[in-house]
């Protein structure tokens, strides 16, 4: 609890006396409060205890991004409470961040078990007081037992900031729940000891900028006694068929595990809920006593029993009320819940519009905007909030992952989330979605895909589709139905931070790598998506995304990520809008709008908000495309429409959108959205609409039949098969932009010597969004690196590691030098924001210390283009590896010759940043490297001429009159001239050459082969 306090100094001593004195006025006898334990600081934000990371003694901050981490300063005040000096801090949080206090690991634990919680003074952001309750959220953390506080048990409760000016913020330690969704060591014993604790935290409120201030930090009262004991119901929900007997687990716990030192009484009794008792249930009541001596986990069941009256109903819920002496009593009291039965929206056997239509005619508007509601699992303020809010959908954030990070335990985290579904009316299940864009990127030891650009650099519709099949099969074994993926981004321009999730700059390609859509959904019409291993797929972002105009980011630092995109009607057709009447026809169950702004040259309507564009979502997307499934916000986008919160969810949901990815206000978005109905300012209608698109995915799915986790496939997470598919597509990623004297492939007699920052690291060759949403170094999950990758392919082979190139390269016949980027996700890694195009001044030391000393092939792992101009002559082969993910051994595999190189640039590859935007098309077009561009060493070198493309153009002409222009026959055909006129250009790269070189590929992707090899034909005689 809190209670406000007038802004002066008040000091330890002052509280003290005030306890005593308040002992005295209530009738208390003297030794009551002589008896408290004197408080005890903890900190006193005076510069006793230092900013430092662990194992040190220290207070230092955290986030999921390096932007989400707060700013902390100890200042002088002459308002602070306690001392001179305060803690203050400034923050502006998207995903997760705070600061937490550790004490040092090479001292004992701390001990607070013989005091009642912990307090603290917190000035209070508000310009008036609000009722309780309405205020930000700031959750307060400890940690205990363990060996350190990154190896302790974790227990969390909250506060909301209702008050303006300094307030003392009382915590009890009874208010202190165990944390479900996350545990570093996986938890401990579940009972809070207070006798071995190691520090605690603060988590501020994400969504908007903020600053605070806290002082004197310590422990107080006299210790609950309640507290070395609990009492736990084994689950909160309990269904039952009607008829059938539920039984509530009841069991003690204790701290150390250790027996009972006092007898612990549970009285239990039905009453309240939905269900009648005496017609529904019979009732129960009673008395059970856990005796002194009773081992911790002991368990007494009580058995509800439900009575069958044949009429067809709702779920009907019994809570079963635990009132507990002697112990904490559970968090959340057990409820017993009555299946729904007999309705038609429950037959599996009625076409789904039926069902849709039934359970809609059902539903109240609560329930209805609850449907329309995502939200963050993480924002969840209790469990129980899924059914008090009716909520339809759940999402895990990247890096929002479960304790320990196992695929079962994916499984189970999903389950119980399911569970608390099942205590609404109608027992509407909830639809989970992650962001599994290369894999199941959230799951250690998932298998990891290379990017979509690496896929687009592919070129095979084929793996692409079982790339896809994969993913869904992993994802689906977790017991989550849908994927927030592929993104049909048209990257326009590589200094946006998320052109690695494009297929590439060509519609066409991307439009060609749509297969994958197949993979993961299977047939267009949906019938496939209840089995265990398909999911729903988002195409993603509607629409532009990829073409915004660099400068025109209004997102914090970011440069050209949610910017503009400008472009006429006739581009943004050809361009952003082709990709997604693909993903229509394949059957795309949900897309996601774009954060960024759409400006139509000539239409005098200015940028517009995607989230916010009804001509665009309900217009084009719904209208003319024929889309019938749901649109899903991105992350808090609405947010980013002019105007306050009301007008937000009127506009995005007047616009066209189904559901709010909120992610952590969803009361907030609930009543808004409740109260625009009402108001008359969003129609019914357009609310049925949205709830039946939404309704249909979960029917189709098979969620009201199986909502829980089918984990059949769940052993074939990370298998060997699913490893060979990521594999087959690291190697057919692999660019081969230079070759001279055909130095690739390597021979495994070659003494090779390997350099550079990415050679050897995992979470480097991943990229972001793997575990975590930006990604890390290291090794963060399972799998191959390059360099273990080239071990392995040639294991007798002498090969020499040194990262940085300090190791003497004497005696070496080759080197390889793996270079490129560090990961990042989203405006994160936009250029201008903390990134660039350039190589890091350690990777082109090692460049040029390898290359200066022998032969050298330089691979460069990165998500884009990377500027290597002025090295480029003294790289004998040059690859662009781009983010091949875990598997390693397929870059390895091309290395040493097992695969040959096929893949062909997703993208240009300019000659300087200045260039940028250049793609395939413009009528100035003078890259490095054209689009299209890749050698092979699958034949010798192509000969022929001018010949050789004669009779490839009548081929191409026989396969056209023949309906066989998208067929493998045909790819390859072209890509024979592709091989002679690349044979031709070697080096001598000049924009006559790349320009119709670039076209060809573009043609061929559209089917227009006898363009495509006029095109080719042009480019070899301007090599001439």
């Amino acid at each position: 609890m809190h209670r406000r306090h007038p802004r002066r100094r008040t000091s330890t001593a002052v509280l003290a006396a005030a306890a005593v004195l308040g002992a005295l006025l209530t009738g208390a006898a003297p030794g009551a409060a002589a008896d408290e334990p004197a408080p005890v600081a903890v900190d006193r934000f005076e510069g006793e205890v230092p900013f430092a990371d662990p194992p040190a003694d220290g207070i230092f901050t955290w986030g999921s991004d390096a932007d989400d981490r707060p700013g902390l300063t100890i200042t002088a005040r002459p308002d602070a409470p306690e001392g001179g000096k305060v803690l203050e801090g400034s923050y502006h949080i998207s995903g997760w961040g705070g600061f937490s206090h550790e004490f040092a690991t090479d001292r004992p634990a701390h001990d607070w078990s013989r005091h009642r919680g912990v307090r603290f003074w917190w000035y209070g952001q508000n310009t008036a007081p609000l009722p309780p309750g309405s205020g930000r959220r700031v959750h307060f953390e400890i940690k205990d037992g363990g060996t350190s506080g990154g190896a302790s048990e974790l227990w969390t409760t909250s506060f909301t900031d209702d008050w303006s000016g300094w307030h003392l913020v009382e915590l009890p330690f009874t208010t202190f729940q165990y944390r479900t969704d996350y545990q570093p060591v996986g938890g401990i014993d579940q009972v809070l000891g207070l006798k071995e604790m190691w520090g605690y935290a603060v988590t501020l409120p994400p969504g908007a900028p903020g600053t605070f201030a806290v002082d004197g930090l310590e422990l107080y009262g006299q210790a609950d006694p309640a507290l070395s004991a609990s009492v736990v119901a084994g689950a909160a929900v309990h269904p039952v068929d009607e008829g059938g007997a539920a039984r509530v687990d009841v069991s003690v716990a204790t701290t150390g595990s250790r027996p009972l030192d006092a007898p612990v009484t549970v009285a239990y009794g039905t009453e309240g809920g939905t269900a009648r008792p005496g017609e529904d249930y019979t009732p129960v009541s009673g008395t059970f006593t856990f005796p002194a001596g009773t081992p911790s986990g002991a368990t007494r069941t009580i058995v509800v029993r439900t009575r069958e009256d044949g009429a067809a109903e709702p779920a009907e819920t019994v809570p079963v009320r635990l009132t507990v002496t002697g112990a904490k009593a559970p968090a959340e009291q057990p409820q017993v819940v009555v299946n729904a039965h007999g309705l038609p929206y429950l037959d599996a056997r009625l076409p789904v519009r039926k069902r849709v239509a039934d359970l809609l005619s059902r539903m109240t508007l609560a329930e209805k905007a609850g449907q329309m509601t995502q939200a963050e699992r993480g924002a969840l303020r209790s469990q129980g909030d899924i059914a008090a809010y009716g909520l339809g959908s759940l999402l895990s954030g990247g890096g929002s992952v479960p304790n320990p990070n196992t695929p079962e335990s994916w499984a189970r985290m999903i389950d119980a989330y399911q569970l608390r579904a099942r205590a609404t009316r109608f027992q509407i299940p909830l639809i989970y979605g992650v962001d599994a864009v290369h894999g199941h990127n959230n799951v250690v030891g998932s298998t990891i895909m290379p990017h979509n650009i690496g896929i687009g650099a592919g070129r095979d519709p084929d793996l692409a589709r079982r790339a896809g099949a994969v993913t869904a099969k992993e994802v689906r074994a977790t017991g989550i139905p849908w994927d927030f993926a592929p993104c049909l981004c048209v990257t326009r321009d590589e200094r946006w931070g998320r052109s690695y999730e494009a297929f590439g700059e060509d519609p066409a390609l991307v439009t060609a790598m749509e297969t994958v859509i197949e993979g993961m959904q299977g047939a267009a019409s949906g019938k496939d998506l209840s089995r265990n291993d398909k999911v729903l797929t988002s195409a993603k972002h509607f629409v532009g995304d990829g073409g915004t105009a660099f400068g025109s980011s209004a997102t914090g630092s970011y440069t050209i990520d949610q910017g503009v995109t400008k472009v006429t009607r006739e581009e943004l057709e050809a361009v952003h809008l082709a990709p997604f009447a693909e993903a229509v026809k394949r059957g795309t169950g949900t897309v996601m709008p774009s954060y960024s702004s759409l400006d139509v040259i000539g239409d005098d309507a200015g940028p517009v908000k995607m989230h916010a564009n009804a001509a665009m979502i309900n217009g084009v997307l719904k209208g003319r495309m024929g889309f019938d499934g749901f649109v899903i916000s991105d992350w808090q986008a609405i947010d980013q429409i002019p105007g306050d919160y009301p007008s937000d969810v009127r506009t995005s949901v007047n616009a066209g959108l189904d559901m709010i990815m909120v992610p952590t206000d969803y009361p907030g978005f609930v009543t808004a959205l409740k109260d625009e109905v009402t108001a008359g300012r969003i129609g019914g209608a357009r609310i049925d609409d949205a709830v039946s698109r939404i309704l249909t995915q979960k029917f189709r799915l098979g969620l009201f039949e199986k909502p829980y986790a089918d984990t059949t496939h769940l052993e074939e997470i990370g298998s060997p098969a699913h490893r060979a598919v990521a594999r087959e597509a690291a190697a057919t990623s692999q660019v081969l932009l230079k070759n001279e004297g055909a130095l690739l492939p390597l021979r495994p007699s070659q003494k090779v010597y390997v350099a550079g920052s990415n050679a050897d690291d995992l979470g480097n060759q991943s990229g972001g969004w793997t575990i975590s949403w930006q990604g890390s170094s290291g090794r963060i999950t399972t799998g191959t690196t390059i360099l273990e990758g080239m071990r392995k392919a040639a294991p007798g082979a002498d090969i020499t590691y040194s990262k940085d190139a300090s190791a003497p390269t004497a005696g070496h016949d080759v080197g390889v030098v793996v270079v490129g980027e560090t990961p990042y996700a989203e405006g994160v890694g936009d250029v201008g924001n903390g990134h660039d195009l350039e190589l890091s001044a350690a990777d082109k030391a090692a460049v040029d210390r390898v290359c200066a000393a022998m032969e050298c092939a330089v691979l460069i792992v990165s998500g884009r283009p990377q500027l290597i101009g002025d090295r480029l002559g003294a790289v004998d082969a040059l690859v662009a590896s781009w983010l091949p993910g875990t598997e390693g051994d397929g870059v390895a595999d091309v290395l040493y010759g097992k695969r040959p190189f096929t893949g062909q640039l997703p993208v240009t590859w300019p000659r300087s940043e200045a260039q940028l935007p250049v793609n395939v098309g413009d009528s100035v077009y003078d890259p490095q490297f054209p689009y299209g561009w890749g050698l092979t060493t699958l034949t010798k070198p192509a000969a022929g001429g001018e010949a050789a493309l004669r009779a490839v153009a009548a081929a191409a002409r026989v396969l056209e009159a023949t309906g066989q222009e998208d067929s493998r026959v045909a790819r390859d055909l072209v890509a024979r001239a592709r091989l002679i006129v690349q044979e031709r250009i070697g080096t001598d790269m000049t924009a006559a050459v790349a320009k119709p070189f670039a076209e060809a590929e573009h043609l061929r992707l559209t089917g227009d082969l006898s363009g495509a090899v006029a095109r080719l034909t042009a480019a070899y005689r301007a090599a001439g």
